[in-house]
């Protein structure tokens, strides 16, 4: 795979390779909290939006590269 290419020069803001770990804090967070609220007895359970914000992740999003170096086309 030495000569593998990405198709589209869209990259990370950030230097960060993967959200793995916050979305696995995010998630078990998330189910937590839910299975509380089962065992109280209250069934209107929560949003995953409205536990964890993806904007303090560790990537802020994506960007489109005009003129990408080679660098940054590479997998």
């Amino acid at each position: 795979m030495s000569r593998s290419r990405r198709k589209n020069p869209i990259t990370g803001i950030t230097t960060a390779e993967t959200e793995k770990k916050n979305k696995l804090e995010a998630n078990r967070k998330f189910r937590r909290l839910n299975r509380i609220k089962i065992h109280k007895g209250n069934f209107e359970l929560f949003q995953l939006r409205e536990i964890s914000n993806v904007w303090n992740f560790d990537k802020d999003g994506k960007q489109y590269l005009k003129k990408p170096d080679w660098k940054d086309i590479m997998k």
